[in-house]
């Protein structure tokens, strides 16, 4: 239990992951698995950050003459997220973008209606 309460930001990515992946796999609404995915990136995100921090430390950036390696955080995990947050977004954008062409051809976004409408087609 201790180390749930230490390691409070990788429990809430753990939540949050949760949470998005249970929206993904439950709903039919393809909005609602947007949203879902949406989520779990943060999750990712948030996860990433809290094990690249270190207390006490500051970003690498030279600043006031410290050049010690043991004064600056790791900057690949900050690397990381931001470019995971680059492609969350425009992984949304497509997915936005299919969701609302998928809307104007069927009428509906619910997934099993979806398919159902499309088996007919082939």
């Amino acid at each position: 239990m201790g180390i749930i309460i230490t390691n409070h930001f990788g429990t809430a990515a753990m939540i949050l992951f949760g949470i998005g992946i249970v929206t993904l796999l439950v709903h039919r609404n393809l909005i609602k698995k947007i949203i879902g995915l949406g989520i779990m990136d943060a999750a990712i995100f948030l996860f990433l950050v809290a094990q690249g921090f270190v207390s006490g430390r500051v970003a690498p950036i030279v600043a006031e003459g410290h050049y010690s390696m043991e004064f600056f955080i790791n900057p690949l995990p900050s690397a990381l997220v931001i470019t995971g947050i680059v492609v969350s977004v425009s992984l949304t954008a497509v997915a936005l973008a299919l969701t609302l062409r998928l809307y104007k051809k069927y009428g509906t976004l619910d997934i099993n209606e979806i398919y159902l409408m499309r088996g007919g087609e082939e």
